[in-house]
């Protein structure tokens, strides 16, 4: 991913609409490029706390932004181990099936 999706991407992040394999790659993308993360800083200052002013709460919009990319690297390793936990079933699937052919066949 360049800078230029993942800048075209924030929103997106920031709305908790990215899934899946766009999520991850936003992520690694944001963790390695300081410039994208500035740009990502900046955007979530802006948004969350004009959300938050007008609220009326304290906060802490760098922990709050920590915590967003902390949930991103959770909900990314939860997608991750249900890919794999679906290969393995589909996996599974495939040899009974395989085995229930063999089977009828003798």
């Amino acid at each position: 991913m360049n800078c230029k999706e993942a800048e075209k991407m924030i929103p997106s992040f920031l709305n908790d609409e990215l899934d899946g394999d766009d999520l991850a790659e936003f992520v690694e993308h944001i963790e390695e490029c300081p410039e994208c993360k500035e740009e990502l800083s900046i955007q979530f200052l802006v948004s969350e706390g004009l959300e938050q002013l007008e609220q009326g709460n304290n906060f802490n919009l760098q922990e709050a932004l920590v915590e967003t990319l902390d949930g991103a690297d959770d909900r990314i390793r939860v997608n991750r181990a249900l890919r794999r936990v679906l290969f393995w079933l589909e996996l599974a699937v495939a040899a009974a099936i395989v085995a229930a052919v063999v089977i009828v066949s003798m």
